[in-house]
């Protein structure tokens, strides 16, 4: 156990080293239980083995797996960005890149001035929940004013 180390960086995130590899995925953003034990299994890597007892090429071999999961041959349907609107392909996206192409896909919905467009920009629920008894603007606890009376001699 002299080569194990207690944090494994993995496209850009740390994993503890103490989990089980599978496990210790699920802390990339964009990676889930499904698309773990594919890239564990293509990359050749045991699913139960732990995160901090990876050698070097394994680490590269796995970054390289969550960085490009379509050239390992992970199949089109487990990617979360398929037919992307601008360049037509299907991707997948880890990190801040899932941050931002959300980002962009509500600034075009706005800008077409679509359905889900105008929820969005009025700040309401775009999936079509109810908002007469749970939706609330104002997010936080609600204040009520205390009333100071005044005291007669």
């Amino acid at each position: 156990m002299a080569d194990f180390r207690h944090i494994v960086r993995v496209a850009n995130t740390d994993l503890v080293g103490e989990k089980r590899i599978i496990i210790a995925l699920l802390k990339i953003k964009g990676v889930g239980h499904n698309l773990a034990a594919a890239l564990c299994h293509l990359s050749g890597i045991p699913k139960d083995k732990r995160a901090g007892e990876l050698s070097e090429s394994e680490v590269a071999k796995l970054t390289e797996a969550v960085k490009n999961p379509e050239a390992m041959g992970i199949p089109n349907w487990m990617l979360n960005r398929r037919k992307d609107l601008e360049t037509g392909e299907d991707k997948h996206l880890i990190l801040s890149d899932i941050d931002f192409a959300l980002e962009q896909d509500k600034k075009r919905e706005m800008k077409l001035k679509t359905y889900k467009g105008q929820r969005y920009h009025a700040k309401l629920p775009v999936r079509g929940q109810r908002t007469r008894s749970n939706y609330r603007p104002n997010k936080g606890k609600v204040t009520i004013k205390k009333r100071v009376t005044v005291i007669r001699k």
